[in-house]
């Protein structure tokens, strides 16, 4: 039934979709999905939450990875769920209870970003810099950068990663060359 919640999602506004076509796409009645799922905002719900608990647990897996790896995993992440996660966004507010989960997505991302990019961040620096630079990776890896490189601007995947990875790995370089000129400044006040 979530299966074929999130086929008619992925087509159709939310708002068009009819449970007796869920219940169709299922094999099973609309009492089944009503008695499971008590509405469609529910099973909703259910498809979101499911949907999220594949979204980490495929993020967590490569996490470890280096930079590259890190960044062509969420790029083949994107293009595999980045329209569904940005049409779960826009649609939110017309299913009840789902802004919770919506926000819940949300700042998984902002911590999966924290825990796979905080180390990678020259410790030497101030809080507001370290901050900073933390803001701008997590803005580059975000299902929404994706979409403006991707579908807007028209790059193909592998110029998209590539695209992703320079703003990540500027920040990389703008913290290098800042911590170059404070040690010389330290050398020569």
């Amino acid at each position: 039934v979530v299966d074929a919640m999130l086929e008619r999602f992925g087509r159709l506004p939310y708002d068009q979709i009819r449970l007796d076509d869920v219940a169709a796409d299922a094999g099973v009645t609309v009492q089944t999905v009503i008695r499971r799922f008590t509405s469609k905002a529910g099973l909703m719900r259910a498809t979101v939450e499911r949907e999220l608990e594949r979204i980490a647990a495929s993020r967590e897996a490569g996490a470890s990875a280096g930079v590259d790896g890190i960044l062509a995993d969420l790029v083949a992440h994107y293009e595999t769920h980045g329209a569904l996660i940005l049409k779960v966004y826009a649609e939110a507010g017309m299913v009840d209870g789902l802004a919770p989960l919506v926000a819940a997505g949300r700042d998984y991302h902002l911590s999966w970003c924290r825990r796979t990019f905080e180390q990678r961040i020259d410790a030497g620096l101030d809080d507001v810099i370290r901050i900073r630079r933390l803001a701008q990776v997590t803005a580059a890896c975000d299902a929404t950068t994706w979409r403006i490189l991707r579908i807007d601007a028209g790059l193909d995947p592998e110029q998209t990663r590539l695209a992703i990875a320079e703003m990540v790995i500027a920040q990389a370089a703008r913290i290098a060359a800042r911590a170059r000129i404070c040690a010389v400044m330290l050398l020569f006040p």
